[in-house]
Formats: structure tokens, sequence, C-alpha cells
């Protein structure tokens, strides 16, 4: 998958969603080659501002888009860790 491929899937994923993708693409092009990055060299899409344990099943919750909605960045900033999405206003 390349970079295009992946920013639209996470557009499709955000669509009928509280949040968007941030709407500065250069946050969003930097992640999303951090994602491919990470799938390349540890066989996963883990989320690149997040540090991998080397345990898959914790990891897991690492891929992502991750589960950043239970994250106190997301209720306090109205965005996940990385910046990826933001809440729609």
């Amino acid at each position: 998958m390349d970079k295009k491929k992946l920013i639209a899937v996470w557009e499709k994923f955000a669509e009928k969603n509280d949040f968007k993708l941030n709407p500065n693409i250069e946050i969003v092009e930097m992640v999303a080659e951090g994602a491919l990055n990470n799938e390349k060299n540890h066989g996963m899409k883990y989320c690149p501002c997040r540090v991998s344990s080397g345990d898959f099943e914790k990891d897991l919750l690492l891929v992502c888009p991750c589960n950043f909605r239970i994250q106190k960045t997301w209720a306090e900033k109205g965005e996940c860790w990385c910046s990826l999405f933001v809440k729609r206003k």
C-alpha cells in the first residue's frame, strides 16, 4: 500500500465519525510514512508515535489507527496522540 492509498483508507474510516483527518496534510503524510515504515520493519502499521513492546497481543492496540478515543489526549485536546485525527467542530 502506498501513502495515498493509506490516507484514503483513513479518510473513509473517519467519514461517519465525530472526528476527521487533521487538515494539516504535512502531519497526515508524516504519520502515514511512519505507519508504512513500521509495517515494512515490524510487519504491522503501528502508530509511529507510540512505542511497541514486542508483545504481539499488546501491540495490536497500537495498529494505526489505534484506539485513540480512550486516551487522555483525546479527552483533553480533541486529537489523537499523533494528531492524525481531530474532533469535528
